[in-house]
């Protein structure tokens, strides 16, 4: 028997949050260098926590909607880019509310400036995952995926 025993979390789906844990990370690091901003572990997790948690809520709302973790394992890059697009769209709207709600900055620029460079991350590496797992299988197997639509 393969796959995951009965209860437990399947490997691709740890392997995703932590993708989008080190994404939205990065997110972090960056705005605050390019903002002459302090870049210690504290300065990040202060920027990111909304965002991380925002993620979360993506996840769960991919969840209930899909009916499955938005992970590109298997999936279409259709499937996969827009379950990662939910997923950015939802990290920004909630890390948002939650930075107003705790009077951090939402400055305009700011939401559109997150809202571009998230969804590009987030989608961008389920893309790059699902296109390097596709080139991995053999060609017999991506032609049967392709004739059923994946």
């Amino acid at each position: 028997m393969t796959g995951s025993p009965r209860g437990a979390v399947p490997s691709a789906v740890v392997l995703s949050a932590a993708a989008d844990v080190v994404t939205v990370l990065l997110f972090a690091t960056v705005g605050r260098s390019s903002h002459a901003e302090g870049v210690t572990a504290t300065g990040v997790l202060t920027t990111a926590w909304p965002f991380l948690a925002g993620t979360a809520i993506g996840w769960l709302v991919v969840r209930l909607w899909r009916g499955a973790w938005p992970v590109p394992a298997g999936a279409s890059a259709r499937h996969t880019a827009v379950e990662g697009a939910v997923v950015a769209l939802v990290a920004v709207a909630a890390g948002m509310l939650l930075r107003r709600v705790t009077g951090a900055g939402t400055d305009p620029a700011f939401v559109v400036v997150a809202t571009l460079v998230l969804g590009a991350l987030l989608v961008g590496w389920r893309l790059l995952w699902s296109v390097l797992r596709r080139r991995s299988r053999p060609t017999s197997d991506r032609r049967r995926s392709a004739r059923l639509g994946g």
